[in-house]
């Protein structure tokens, strides 16, 4: 399983949020790419960026500190935050992005959805954030009636395989993942599953592991010092 540090970026800042909400914020660092750096000589193997400001708006205020981080580490990029068009896809792999995250389209616009797909689709992930498995889209702002599971089914017929999932509630709570959701959804799609949203002990990672996801992302654990990165890798390791 791999472990996936989150960078959130806003005003070129590294910030968290708390269930996605901007008016709990907590700014980390006036330099994401130091905090970029640091995960890597961490022992990262890929890291997870979120342009906040992309989710909220569209508009790509954080493009240096998103170019200077593929600039100053070695290890793979994967990005989401309003990533809505096909332009902006090009735009981010031809600064060396290796992964984009589509949200939003995934539940709005499945017909674009599966329109870029055919370009990018080894290149795209889905991310689905969602309240008690319904979808919620525009940077978390607006929950929707469509269900996870449905999103997981076009996006295997589309031949998209990497699935991030966020409950919501978990988000920036330190309370852990919902381990109930996550062995629903690799029991019941053939999707790589990256968890989201609550990954904060030791003993989390570990339950992670023992379903059988492909990655998880941690965040506000890692930069509240609840979790030491290079002791979660070290939990990996062990058979």
């Amino acid at each position: 399983m791999i472990l996936f540090p989150a960078v959130d970026i806003k005003d070129n800042k590294c910030v968290r949020l708390t269930q996605g909400d901007f008016n709990r914020i907590q700014i980390y660092s006036d330099n994401p790419v130091d905090m970029a750096i640091r995960w890597e000589q961490a022992g990262a193997e890929y890291l997870h960026v979120v342009d906040l400001d992309g989710a909220q708006s569209e508009s790509l205020i954080n493009k240096r500190s998103i170019r200077e981080i593929v600039k100053s580490i070695s290890i793979p990029i994967q990005i989401g935050g309003g990533i809505r068009t096909g332009a902006r896809i090009k735009e981010l792999l031809s600064i060396g992005v290796s992964r984009v995250i589509l949200g939003t389209i995934a539940v709005e616009n499945q017909a674009l959805l599966m329109e870029l797909s055919k370009a990018y689709a080894s290149q795209m992930a889905v991310s689905v954030d969602a309240v008690e498995g319904k979808a919620a889209v525009r940077g978390w702002k607006d929950v929707t009636a469509v269900d996870v599971m449905d999103i997981c089914e076009m996006m295997e017929k589309v031949g998209i395989k990497t699935l991030i999932y966020t409950d919501i509630l978990r988000d920036g709570m330190l309370k852990g993942p919902n381990t109930a959701m996550y062995k629903r959804l690799q029991n019941m799609t053939n999707l790589d599953i990256i968890a989201s949203g609550g990954v904060t002990t030791i003993q989390d990672i570990e339950d992670l592991k023992a379903i059988g996801l492909y990655g998880a992302i941690i965040g506000k654990a890692l930069y509240d010092g609840k979790l030491d990165f290079k002791e979660a890798l070290k939990c990996l390791q062990k058979e």
